[in-house]
Order: C-alpha cells, then sequence, then structure tokens
C-alpha cells in the first residue's frame, strides 16, 4: 500500500508525472509547446494591454490639458458670468472655471478649406483652465486682443492650410446676413497670431479668439454661452458636473470631456477590448496543447493507472492526478508570460528606445503620429485577470483527459501491457 498520506498521493504523482521522462518524444514535444504557448500568450496580453492603457493614459493627459473638464451652459446667453463662476465655486474638487462662446465654422486661406471649432476665451482667465499657452510654437496666448481679430490655431490645422503667423484668414459661420446686395454667409477676417501644438487631435480642428471677438462673432451681445470648469480628479468631473446643473436649474446644460471626447476614447476601449480577444486565442490554443499533451499521457501511462487503482486510488484520485499534471504545465507556463510581461510593460519605452538607437528604426514618426512613442501603463488588475483566466482555461483543459484516464479499467490495462 501507499506510505504517503492519501490526500497528498494525487499531488505528489501529478508533480512526478511533469517531471518524469518521457518514452514518446513527440509527448514531450507537445507539453513544451503547450507551457510555452500558454507563457507567450500571456506575455503578450501582459504587455498590450499595458500599451494600450498608456496610449489611453497619454491621450487623455494631452487632450485635457485644452480641453475643460467640464462645461455650463445656459440656453440664453449668461450676462454675468463672474455671479455664476463665485455660485459654483464652493464644489468641492472644482480648481478654477472661465467664461467661453464657441460655434463651428469654416476657415479659409488661399482656396484652401477646413472645418473648425471655434472657441472664444479670455486669455488671462483661461490659462487657469487651459495649458495651451504652454504648447505655443508661434505667438502668445496674450496677443489675443479684444477688437484685433487675431486667431491662434492648432499646429497641424495651420500645416494643412500652409499659414503662418500674421497671415490673413477668412472665419465663414454656419449663418446668413442680409443685406441690400442679397444675401450671403457670415465670414470676418482674423490674422495668425500665434500656433499651438498639445501632440493631439484638437491640433486639428481647434481655432481659439478672444472672447470679445467672439461675442461679436456670434452675436451673443455682452454674454455668454457658458463656464468651462476644471477639476483636481477629472474622473470625478462627469458626476460633478451634473450635479451642478441639476443644482443651478431648468436653463443650464451640463456637459464633461467624456461626451464631447466620449467616442475617441471609446474607440480606443474597443481596440483594447478587440486585441485582447484575438490575443486571447494564443491562450485558448495552449489549452488545446494541454488537452493533447494529457490524452497522450493517459494512453502512455495506461500501465501506471492500472497500478494505481489495484493500490486503493480511486477515479476521484486518478482525475486529480492528471488535473495536478495539466494544471502545474499551464502555472509554470503563465507565471513565465506573467513574469516577463510585467517586466517587459515596466521597461517598454526604454527597451524600444534602445532599439531605435541601436537599429536606426523609427517606428512612430512624430511628423505623422500624435504619440511618437509606445507609452506603456502596467496596472496589476490587468494581469491578475489575464493570470486568473489563463488558469480556468487551463484547468477546463485538464478535465477530459482526467476524466478518461480515470476510466482506464485496471484488469484490462494490466493484461494487455506488454
Amino acid at each position: 500500500m501507499l506510505k504517503k498520506p492519501f490526500n497528498f498521493v494525487s499531488l505528489y504523482i501529478g508533480l512526478r508525472y511533469t517531471r518524469s521522462k518521457r518514452r514518446n518524444g513527440f509527448i514531450a514535444f507537445v507539453s513544451m509547446f503547450a507551457l510555452l504557448g500558454m507563457g507567450l500568450g500571456v506575455f503578450a496580453l501582459v504587455v498590450v494591454l499595458s500599451v494600450m492603457n498608456g496610449f489611453d493614459h497619454e491621450l487623455k493627459q494631452r487632450i485635457l490639458r485644452v480641453v475643460p473638464h467640464g462645461f455650463l451652459s445656459a440656453k440664453t446667453p449668461i450676462e454675468d458670468w463672474q455671479a455664476l463662476a463665485e455660485q459654483v465655486a464652493p464644489t468641492e474638487g472644482l480648481l478654477a472655471s472661465a467664461p467661453f462662446v464657441e460655434g463651428q465654422g469654416l476657415l479659409t486661406f488661399d482656396q484652401r478649406v477646413r472645418g473648425i471649432e471655434i472657441k472664444g476665451v479670455l486669455p488671462e482667465v483661461e490659462q487657469h483652465i487651459s495649458e495651451v499657452d504652454d504648447f505655443m510654437l508661434l505667438g502668445a496666448m496674450e496677443n489675443l486682443q479684444p477688437g484685433e481679430y487675431g486667431v491662434v490655431l492648432g499646429a497641424l490645422l495651420a500645416r494643412s492650410l500652409g499659414v503662418t503667423r500674421g497671415d490673413k484668414i477668412n472665419i465663414t459661420l454656419p449663418q446668413i446676413s442680409v443685406t441690400p446686395a442679397g444675401v450671403f454667409p457670415r465670414s470676418k477676417r482674423f490674422t495668425l497670431v500665434g500656433v499651438f501644438e498639445v501632440g493631439a487631435q484638437v491640433d486639428q480642428y481647434l481655432a481659439i479668439i478672444h472672447l470679445g471677438d467672439a461675442q461679436k462673432l456670434f452675436r451673443t451681445g455682452v454674454g455668454v454661452q457658458g463656464i468651462h470648469l476644471k477639476f483636481a480628479d477629472i474622473y470625478q468631473a462627469p458626476a460633478k458636473v451634473q450635479t451642478l446643473a441639476r443644482g443651478l436649474g431648468e436653463n443650464y446644460i451640463a456637459k464633461d470631456w467624456s461626451q464631447t471626447q466620449g467616442s475617441l476614447f471609446s474607440a480606443v476601449k474597443m481596440e483594447k477590448t478587440v486585441v485582447s480577444v484575438m490575443l486571447g486565442i494564443i491562450i485558448a490554443v495552449a489549452a488545446l496543447n494541454i488537452v493533447t499533451s494529457l490524452v497522450m499521457m493517459v494512453a502512455e501511462k495506461r500501465s501506471d493507472i492500472a497500478v494505481l487503482r489495484t493500490m486503493g486510488l480511486s477515479r476521484g484520485n486518478i482525475i486529480a492526478v492528471f488535473v495536478v499534471q495539466g494544471g502545474a504545465m499551464a502555472i509554470f507556463g503563465i507565471f513565465l508570460g506573467a513574469f516577463f510581461g510585467v517586466l517587459t510593460a515596466n521597461n517598454l519605452s526604454q527597451i524600444m528606445g534602445f532599439a531605435e538607437a541601436a537599429f536606426g528604426w523609427q517606428i512612430f514618426d512624430p511628423d505623422v503620429y500624435f504619440v511618437s512613442y509606445l507609452p506603456s501603463v502596467w496596472r496589476w488588475q490587468d494581469t491578475a485577470l489575464v493570470c486568473a483566466l489563463s488558469l480556468v482555461m487551463s484547468f477546463l483543459a485538464t478535465l477530459y483527459p482526467a476524466y478518461r484516464a480515470s476510466k482506464v479499467e485496471p484488469a484490462e490495462a494490466l493484461r494487455y501491457d506488454t
């Protein structure tokens, strides 16, 4: 009879089987292939999820340098925006507020036309909301003076139009003016006084003008459309803006960065999900290889199984032996993949920088891409989820071969054993 404690027998034998030499070299190859496949799948998922997190974080940080965290606008122009700002100032986590007038239009220069978003601001107040002034390539926000009709453009927008500082450009609104000469779209000539480059999508479409010029352009009189808000925590901004709007009454409408920029971040999230599913197929293939290796192991160990059954092991113990064997392979592969995945994810920027310097590559051309390097933000929650799902898939993969092993009849297996 077996001398080891009965409750450790299955664990002991299963671990011994993982280390034992195979009479059939193909079984050893398939087992190694399953282990490496599991490790590669976990490694790829950990690194890719970290890169997707990095892109998401980088885009949010860059865009929210320019885009306010929240917007409080009214159905009718607000003539005393200072009073509104003082009213919302006690809100917990609110750092600053500033007035705005905004709309859409067309920018024309030398027969080139681009659609733009026009934002009218007070430069001295807006600097508490936006960091545009820190990313000026030409000029400065203070060059926007009331009545001079100056405009600051994003770098990609200015580049696509071929304009530089001092050029005269026309802004046309989707409105009409009725004159004795006929009906014409409303248009105004502006002078380019500055160019900014944040390194995000806003570089393609944003045009900033002085609040006073915007009031005349959009005919809001002395009033403004609303106020921009900046919060200490961008993730609390959506709920806080909605709470403020409800407290101010039905005349106010609330928006936040997740609504104005939501489509971009939703696309990043969808890409992260799709890529994760695609890479998860690698883990599924590795799990199928575990099934293959265990089925062949059961065929090779039929006589051993028969001996163990005659020594008192139950069918449940036999199932446990092969579950332990398959699980040990999977755990070792998952550990290797997670270890090297975390190591790579936390040093990815340095690794890519070294590779670019060593081989003369430039993976992301800064003239083409907003983000010219591979950002990586490792989160333990993602790694834990990947490892947990891999373990579940591996456990399920061991059940069928283990069940097949438990159905081996001792007398018949020993009878035909050569």
